[in-house]
């Protein structure tokens, strides 16, 4: 059994951060943060929740897909910046739009929603679901030191979905890794006031990334992994109609595009207008592309992505 994507919604926070606007909150500059990262402006979230925007993606979705709430099987969402430990995004974008069905959350930071994609296969595949749900919802901004220029200026706020339809085919195959890691990219958790733990806190709790390792990973990862998928399925370059990259930094899909092999035109990049928004950042770009009418039926679409964990993964699939 494969899947079908037979809907797609986002929803980004109406606040926009230009980065003329960031370099009064940090040294820096249009040019500094547009030349290195290739980004204009990104979303940020005044009074949206992490759940606020996970439960207006996901019913952008629905209506995308022409159904309701109670004809979804299950719900996966991914995140790695919830309002809460418990309840899960999932299960509370499950009160909100009306199901009844199993959720729960995935953690993989930016290779979030191949994760949870992969997840929903192992349902379809054993004819536990025949419709579900992922969700991809970040409030990057909750993250991070809004005092170090480095990271601040590269991430943003926004959520998206699609719905998945079991079918016979269109699905054809995916590559996921994990290689366990802290010092390239970490988030630490708080540590709570119990009085029996004696470890010293953190001194700074927030998102933490090594540029230079991130960048080398990041190429090498999406070079192997598209190499890989394609060993794996018999499929060449010239056969993919589009690639949806993790939008991380422009600079990485543009070391990283050569060494696939597919031509740099069919790579779709919008980081430019959101930043770097986590896991919702290929979601909301299959759904802008969905949305501008792109895709035709039998066109065979390439996600590839790499993030925390160290985690990336790639899948291909037939619109």
């Amino acid at each position: 059994m494969n899947f079908k994507i037979i809907g797609t919604g986002s929803y980004v926070p109406d606040n926009i951060v230009t980065n003329d606007d960031m370099a009064k909150i940090v040294e820096t500059s249009d040019e500094w943060i547009s030349k290195r990262v290739g980004i204009k402006e990104r979303r940020v979230s005044v009074n949206d929740t992490t759940l606020d925007m996970g439960e207006k993606a996901a019913k952008a979705a629905l209506e995308n897909a022409g159904i309701e709430g109670k004809d979804i099987d299950l719900i996966v969402a991914a995140t790695i910046s919830s309002d809460c430990a418990c309840p899960s995004l999932a299960c509370m974008v499950e009160s909100r739009i009306g199901a009844d069905c199993m959720s729960f959350d995935v953690s993989a930071a930016c290779s979030g929603f191949i994760f949870a994609v992969e997840t929903a296969m192992g349902f379809l595949e054993r004819g536990r679901a025949k419709k579900v749900l992922v969700v991809c919802a970040e409030r990057m901004s909750k993250l991070l030191d809004w005092s170090d220029r480095s990271t601040c200026v590269i991430f943003g706020d926004g959520a998206a979905a699609v719905v998945l339809e079991a079918r016979e085919d269109g699905f054809y195959d995916s590559v996921i890794h994990a290689k366990g890691s802290d010092d390239v990219i970490n988030i630490p958790a708080r540590d709570g006031c119990s009085p029996f733990y004696k470890v010293e806190p953190v001194e700074n709790p927030y998102l933490f990334m090594n540029g230079q390792a991130t960048f080398k990973f990041a190429v090498n990862s999406i070079s192997h992994d598209v190499a890989e998928i394609f060993e794996k399925t018999c499929l060449s370059p010239d056969d993919i109609k589009y690639v949806v990259p993790h939008q991380a930094n422009k600079r990485i899909i543009d070391f990283a595009s050569p060494k696939t092999g597919i031509d740099k035109e069919k790579w779709y990049v919008n980081i430019e207008r959101y930043g770097n928004v986590s896991g919702a950042s290929i979601p909301i770009a299959l759904d802008e592309m969905n949305k501008k009418g792109m895709f035709c039926d039998g066109d065979k679409i390439l996600l590839t992505a790499f993030g925390g964990g160290l985690s990336s993964g790639a899948i291909i699939f037939e619109w």
